[in-house]
């Protein structure tokens, strides 16, 4: 199993209830989660798609090598994720 380190951000303007959606649907993805971080609302350097701020998300966790490329294309599909960066540790 590799460590990986997975940050995310959300689009703004989501409600508790769908931001919490789509965080429980990326860490079911995960093998085992070592650390959870919420950074909360903070200001884009550029708008990305038509935002202006983003809700930021930095999680540690270790899974399976085969299991990181469907985390990645599920991420890239995922609608209410303006960015990510999922990098092997």
């Amino acid at each position: 199993m590799n460590s990986y380190a997975l940050t995310l951000i959300l689009k703004s303007d989501l409600d508790e209830k769908a931001r919490k959606e789509v965080l429980d649907s990326v860490t079911k993805k995960f093998g085992k989660l070592e650390k959870e971080e919420e950074w909360g609302v903070r200001d884009l350097a550029f708008h990305i798609k038509h935002q202006k701020k983003g809700y930021y998300v930095h999680y540690l966790f270790s899974v399976d090598p085969t299991a990181a490329a469907p985390l990645d294309k599920a991420l890239k599909i995922e609608e209410d994720i303006l960015r990510f960066l999922l990098v092997r540790v």
